[in-house]
């Protein structure tokens, strides 16, 4: 309002929502601050509109004053809501009330739970736990591979042969004499100390160590939580290695699970990996020959898991990495070749069944194209990533190189190309190009191609991939000169008289075996590629 009433004696009344807001108002005795005509002054006030109509403001002459008056202008500078509805306080003090009594209930009933946890229960369940305890105290734990009232950790396949797993009661119980203490292992490795790491792969770290016991060399893996494998992988490790002994199969030491580990304990294999022969680290390179005899003793590890155990064994991950290189005699500079990684491993089908249905698992660039269109599992996948594994071998290059042109990326394809032209010798490693003879090359590489045939039942067994490889390094060995036009089993008369070829592959080749011998993936992205090699399943479906 602006106050033109200065020394005038004039009093209103204010009405604000039909209500007094001010009576008998003076600008000259309630205003001190207004001192002259023309002056704008104002009040708050607090009222509440009403639900229809219009918030009415009235101002008017009180009975006071002296002499009469106008108002010279009125201004709402600002309506500011407020809830000042009794009800709603009080409901809301009623629910501030009701959310705190229920807090300290449910806060009491917790503690009371807690309460009798630790000192009800848990009491009560160490008593229980006690005797067995007293019984066996060699018993690993938490992880077991094994359950109280079956022989494995693996699923009993006898009854759902498509679900995932192992044998069940077919599978032998794993020993406990196969536990190995985690102090005892910690010992080995120097507490898992960094410079006796020798490998990281998808289980976990690998570590060179020396049991304390017998000083033993040993390879330790040790599973790493944020594994992609973990607990199934480390169950079928422990029931496959210790169910199987071969020359050609990486043996199994010991295995520990105590204080939240999985740790798997191997015989050490000091020429480490075949990949690290072939490219990728200073690792020195290998001849034909030993390429061959290396070739050679892989293939007779997966002949034995497919065909020489009580149970047919599919490997499931093949691959250059899984073949390890030790120490051994012979002719190939001593140089003995093991399969190892069984994490993934699976029975195969039983008799007069063709195949396992199971979620499609294997690696970048080896796995089995019909493996992967119809999760049906052979143990012609397995022969499929050999496969794959002899080419990689033949060239001394990544099985998958982005970095090439488009044509060359995947080897599988590339080299089936270059064999189909005629030219093999532009895909041989260099540095075995000057030692290779040709009939072995040719072998060699036929055999490789028929392991990538589109379809299982056009592949060959391992046990006839292994007397192809044989026969690759008796060519290698005598020289042997073969017509161009004759078929890759036939050779000509010239050999010498005590050697035995024959000229046709059967079609079951049952393999002296040496007796003696106590031997992921979800697929989240498909190629455009024929061959399918490019596929990645480290998943279960990874």
């Amino acid at each position: 309002m602006f106050s033109s009433v200065i020394n005038q004696g004039i009093r209103f009344n204010i009405y604000v929502a039909q209500a007094i807001g001010a009576i008998d108002f003076s600008p000259n005795k309630d205003l001190p601050q207004v001192t002259q005509s023309n002056v704008a002054f104002y009040f708050d006030y607090a009222a509440r509109a009403p639900r229809a109509g219009n918030l009415t403001v009235s101002i008017g002459k009180s009975a006071k004053s002296d002499s009469g008056g106008i108002l010279n202008g009125l201004e709402i500078m600002k309506l500011q809501a407020a809830n000042l509805s009794p009800t709603t306080q009080v409901h809301s003090r009623r629910t501030k009330i009701m959310i705190i009594a229920l807090s300290v209930v449910l806060g009491a009933a917790f503690l009371g739970c807690v309460l009798l946890w630790f000192f009800v229960v848990r009491p009560k369940r160490r008593r229980q736990a006690a005797p067995d305890e007293k019984e066996n105290t060699q018993m690993p734990s938490p992880w077991t591979p094994y359950t109280p009232n079956s022989v494995s950790g693996w699923p009993d396949q006898s009854t759902n042969r498509s679900s995932e797993g192992g044998t069940g009661d077919r599978m032998q119980r794993v020993s406990t004499k196969l536990h190995v203490p985690l102090p005892e292992i910690k010992g080995a490795t120097d507490n898992f100390h960094d410079r006796n790491l020798i490998g990281v792969g998808g289980f976990g770290n690998v570590y060179k160590g020396v049991l304390p016991r017998d000083g033993t060399p040993v390879a330790v893996k040790r599973a790493m939580r944020a594994s992609k494998q973990g607990l199934p992988e480390f169950q079928t490790e422990i029931v496959v290695l210790s169910s199987i002994r071969h020359r050609h199969l990486v043996s199994l030491i010991g295995y520990c699970n105590e204080q939240g580990e999985m740790i798997l304990v191997y015989e050490y294999m000091e020429k480490g990996t075949l990949r690290g022969h072939l490219y990728g680290s200073d690792e020195p390179s290998l001849s034909w020959k030993q390429r061959l005899e290396i070739c050679i003793g892989a293939a007779r590890g997966l002949h034995y898991l497919h065909s020489g155990y009580s149970e047919n064994i599919i490997h499931r991950d093949v691959k250059s990495t899984n073949i390890l290189l030790g120490a051994g005699e012979g002719s190939a500079g001593g140089v003995i070749a093991k399969v190892a990684d069984f994490g993934l491993s699976r029975i195969g089908p039983s008799f007069g069944e063709t195949h396992v249905s199971t979620a499609v698992k294997g690696s970048f660039g080896y796995l089995d194209p019909e493996y992967f269109k119809t999760q049906q599992l052979t143990d012609r996948s397995d022969v499929y990533s050999f496969g794959v594994v002899l080419f990689e071998v033949l060239c001394a290059r990544p099985v998958i190189d982005q970095s090439l042109d488009r044509d060359q990326i995947n080897i599988a394809e590339w080299a089936l190309r270059m064999h189909g032209e005629g030219q093999l010798d532009k895909i041989v490693d260099a540095r075995i190009a000057g030692e290779v003879n040709e009939n072995s090359l040719r072998k060699f590489a036929e055999t490789a191609e028929k392991c990538l045939e589109e379809y299982g039942v056009d592949r060959p067994t391992m046990g006839e991939v292994v007397w192809n490889l044989e026969y690759c390094l008796q060519l290698q060995e005598t020289q042997v000169n073969r017509d161009a036009f004759e078929d890759s089993g036939a050779v000509t008369t010239q050999l010498p008289a005590d050697m035995v070829v024959p000229r046709w592959v059967p079609s079951s080749t049952n393999l002296s075996m040496d007796e003696a011998d106590e031997t992921v993936m979800t697929m989240t992205d498909v190629s455009d590629s024929q061959v399918f090699s490019q596929l990645d399943a480290r998943g279960e479906g990874r």
